[in-house]
């Protein structure tokens, strides 16, 4: 698991998404019962590094530090400067030892110097997709999604899609329950699918405007019942060709997409916290068989529900199954 996080910064690197880095793998949360990471910002060399917005970085550390990191993150920085060669040669050397990449928005470009984007899916800021695409012409850009995980390289978009990844690292590594615990410190919301849309139309109605929410929290207290659009549409007094183009516009997927994700979700939940045989996780999430929850466990997660238990099955000191 990741114990060691090194984030790489050079001249031009926007704070802001440093600063995403910085909450969601340097900040202690001992006292949580969370781990603390080994972290550090390093740079082709210690000393001063200008940022994007007129200000200057104290940096300690150099790229040799990258070197003992599980996890290597490089935030957004100019994507019409050259990168660093010292930067290139890091994360290769990074990426061949095995270690986890991921970048924040533009932070994208330096992976593609470093060819870690070839044959390999990914994303950034939908502002600049058009332009990884022609620049990294190997590269499977994903326009407009939240992040993209292409184990071990993990790209996000702009600003708080960084937070999105860090959150979906954190419960890949560690488990929901403490993803769930830094999400509630950070006050976010504890995931957003990385499928999901950048930007959402309507994503706040007016106040005239129906808005789906009562809706939606209806869905997770009852994700055991059958839930198609047209028992959904009907329950929202719409038509469902207007309830599916509503859907998406508020939350920026699928009716289907956005349940499944739910039963997923709560699915790892009770295989964390209880002792519920698969079959009956299956039938309280809405699945309805084994199989079917471990097929979208294992397309989620690239593990089948007795693997998952094994790995994030939370437990008291005493042995015991506890809620997080």
């Amino acid at each position: 698991m990741i114990s060691n996080v090194a984030a790489i910064v050079y001249d031009g690197v926007a704070p802001f998404e440093l600063g995403v880095v910085c909450e969601a793998w340097g900040t202690d949360r001992s006292d949580m019962g969370l781990p603390v990471f080994d972290f550090a910002v390093c740079a082709p060399r210690r000393g001063v590094v200008p940022t994007s917005v007129g200000y200057d970085l104290q940096i300690r550390h150099d790229l040799g530090r990258v070197a003992e990191a599980d996890l290597v993150v490089v935030p957004a920085v100019p994507r019409s400067a050259d990168v660093p060669a010292e930067v290139v040669t890091a994360l290769r050397l990074a990426y061949e030892r095995g270690a986890r990449i991921m970048s924040v928005c533009s932070g994208v470009f330096a992976l593609g110097a470093a060819g870690l984007l070839d044959g390999r899916d990914c994303t950034t800021h939908w502002m600049y997709t058009d332009e990884l695409a022609a620049r990294f012409p190997t590269a499977h850009v994903i326009p407009e999604v939240l992040y993209v995980d292409a184990d071990p390289v993990l790209t996000s978009a702009g600003t708080a899609a960084g937070l999105d990844a860090s959150l979906y690292l954190w419960r890949k590594e560690f488990g929901s329950a403490m993803a769930n615990m830094v999400a509630r410190r950070m006050v976010v919301p504890p995931q957003r699918d990385g499928g999901q849309a950048q930007f959402i139309h309507n994503a706040i109605p007016g106040c005239d405007a129906e808005t789906l929410g009562p809706l939606l929290t209806w869905i997770t207290e009852h994700l055991d019942e059958p839930l198609d659009v047209g028992s959904l549409a009907a329950r929202s007094s719409m038509s469902a060709r207007t309830f599916a183009r509503r859907f998406r516009a508020e939350t920026g997927t699928t009716p289907h997409a956005w349940i499944t994700q739910q039963r997923v979700r709560r699915a790892e939940q009770l295989l964390e916290e209880t002792d519920h045989p698969v079959e009956r996780v299956a039938a309280e999430v809405g699945f309805g068989n084994a199989a079917a929850l471990r097929q979208h466990l294992r397309h989620v997660r690239g593990l089948n529900p007795q693997q998952y238990r094994r790995r994030f099955r939370v437990e008291a000191p005493g042995g015991q199954v506890v809620s997080a």
